[in-house]
């Protein structure tokens, strides 16, 4: 019963209390096993390696001045911070609890990066907007679990939206078939 003192809709503390245990405990239960400190160490050197690769990269763009910057300085700048963090993350992995054991949702995160990787290989090909539609098309449908129709419409919307702000109204130089 509640107390008629109260005005309705306050919460009881007790009542508050047993649902933040409750949904803390549902918590826990829905995480993954975590992977250990070696798969934490792992993970932090792999993000290392792709900072240093990064930093490799956008070097050979150009860095230019900070009055006149290069197309490499803010990749640069993002791999130097990838590189710091990931050095840290080296040093203080051991104790962390955060790393999830890989599984089958797991997946999901390799799909991702491997559509990426791709997208950055055929865009200097074929232009930005065949690649950027699979693209969108493969993460909306696959990876979201959304519709065919709406997977479909969302993808060529964005990749029309995108060539409208980044070819005509910016005029940016993009790799592009049209």
């Amino acid at each position: 019963m509640s107390d008629p003192t109260k005005p309705p809709g306050d919460a009881e503390p007790e009542g508050l209390q047993a649902e933040t245990e409750r949904l803390l405990a549902e918590l826990e239960e829905a995480r993954p096993p975590h992977a250990g400190p070696i798969s934490q160490i792992g993970a932090a050197l792999v993000a290392l390696a792709v900072g240093v690769f990064g930093a490799v990269g956008s070097y050979a763009l150009g860095l230019g001045r900070l009055t006149a910057p290069g197309p490499g300085l803010w990749p640069f700048a993002v791999s130097v911070v990838i590189v710091v963090l990931s050095a840290v993350l080296v040093v203080t992995g051991r104790g962390l609890q955060d790393t999830e054991r890989f599984s089958r949702a797991s997946l999901q995160t390799v799909v991702g990066v491997v559509t990426l990787v791709a997208l950055a290989a055929l865009l200097p090909v074929i232009g930005f907007e065949i690649p950027s539609l699979l693209l969108m098309f493969v993460w909306l449908r696959w990876l979201g679990k959304e519709s065919w129709r709406s997977s479909i419409v969302i993808s060529i919307g964005a990749v029309a939206a995108f060539y409208l702000l980044f070819v005509v109204l910016l005029q940016i130089p993009l790799p592009r078939l049209i």
